[in-house]
């Protein structure tokens, strides 16, 4: 077990208030049990595209993370903080509460499964929290539980959530706050009580973070991008809704750590399901882009007007919001791919879901050369990594990181 690093006084509290600030610690979640319990029956309703070779993929988790500790990244992994969360008995029972669900196992299950977690310590309860428990795992006699009786043994009492993998999405920091997402779909929703456990129980956190709840309408981390301080972009599309978009705008507005929102609409498909699959920056003034989203992409700007009241203008060209919105004459684009055929297959693999380690430097998947070799020309440095793997969740270095502190721009 990957040990923390120790906590002192002169820790510095987290804050994000751009894209491309030299990162200086990350949350990562290195791929564990939950991706074993995927199978050909299960992966889509998980939102897996193939069958993960685990091994394989930690192996390539672990070399992703050790590219950022050799450029001085404080890599944080989401597993050991989720056990160090669950040693204060508050978040032991907050995690029991939410790993059981009443409706779907009825009274007398759901109160066999809630003594068996209440048992067990802070390591075996984050381990039922991120890989599910099946019914054969579930101790006790069969009794006279039709549930039990009607599942298959293999079948989840408590769903593992394989997903995790992709920290970006169910938290995301903006300045010193953190917005706890609304993941929109039902395989993901359960990973929010996850990181609310880590953010109000972890002494990394609990004094640092003042954290947006989860937000009723959902909104996902890999839509939020902070395009600039005080400027966010958010992709609404297929796992945020328009309503999750204007609830963190007017959240992050009465907090006067944002003045300008740019909604974005994004087609809702597998493809472009957050903007981070569109769109990515590379530098304070530079992003790698979808070609066909160039021209497409539009943005609603939310402001507040004088009176405190949300004034929301457009649809105008994303491009040009975003430039105006960050005080630039333009926003630099370096295309996904050099013809139509290969961007749209290195988009699909997340050619443009790229990390920025610091203004002009990347991590990229290597499998997307001509992206990359477009990147270099633009003087951007890549840093590649492998990622047959960690890609058949639909996810690229962005999506399986939470930066937690970046320096400013």
């Amino acid at each position: 077990m990957t040990v923390e690093p120790a906590v002192s006084e002169t820790t510095t509290s987290p804050r994000v208030e751009s894209e491309v600030g030299r990162l200086r610690t990350v949350l990562l979640h290195r791929p564990g049990n939950e991706l074993k319990r995927l199978t050909p029956r299960n992966n889509d309703q998980l939102l897996f595209d193939s069958i993960p070779w685990v091994d394989r993929a930690q192996e390539e988790h672990d070399a992703f993370a050790e590219v950022l500790r050799g450029r001085g990244v404080e890599v944080l992994l989401l597993a050991d903080a989720l056990r160090t969360a669950l040693t204060d008995r508050r978040a032991h029972t907050a995690g029991v509460h939410a790993a059981v669900d009443d409706r779907r196992l009825g009274a007398d299950l759901a109160d066999v499964l809630r003594s068996h977690l209440s048992g067990i310590d802070a390591a075996g309860l984050a381990e039922v929290l991120m890989s599910g428990l099946t019914f054969e795992e579930l101790p006790g006699s069969e009794g006279g539980s039709l549930v039990r009786k009607m599942n298959h043994p293999h079948d989840f009492a408590v769903d593992p959530l394989p997903n995790l993998l992709f920290t970006r999405d169910s938290s995301a920091w903006i300045a010193d706050r953190v917005a706890i997402s609304s993941l929109a779909m039902p395989a993901r929703r359960r990973e929010t009580a996850l990181l609310d456990l880590v953010y109000a129980y972890h002494p990394r956190f609990r004094q640092a973070a003042r954290a947006y709840g989860a937000h009723s309408a959902p909104i996902e981390g890999g839509d939020v991008m902070l395009l600039a301080p005080g400027v966010l972009a958010i992709g609404v599309g297929e796992r945020t809704t328009a309503a999750g978009a204007e609830s963190l705008a007017r959240s992050v507005f009465a907090d006067d750590i944002a003045h300008t929102v740019l909604a974005v609409p994004i087609e809702q498909e597998r493809a472009t399901m957050h903007l981070d699959t569109v769109c990515t920056m590379v530098d304070s003034d530079a992003v790698v882009m979808y070609p066909l989203a160039r021209d497409s992409l539009v943005a609603y700007t939310l402001r507040t007007d004088d009176n405190g009241s949300v004034r929301v203008d457009g649809p105008a060209p994303f491009l040009t919001a975003a430039a105006a919105a960050m005080g630039i004459d333009r926003l630099r684009v370096i295309d996904t791919g050099l013809d139509p055929v290969t961007a749209e297959r290195e988009q699909w693999d997340d050619g443009n879901n790229t990390l920025a380690l610091a203004p002009g430097v990347v991590v990229g998947y290597e499998r997307n050369v001509e992206t990359n070799a477009r990147l270099i020309e633009e003087g951007i440095e890549v840093l590649a990594i492998a990622g047959s793997e960690l890609g058949s969740g639909r996810g690229g270095p962005r999506c399986m990181s939470c930066p937690i502190l970046r320096e400013p721009v």
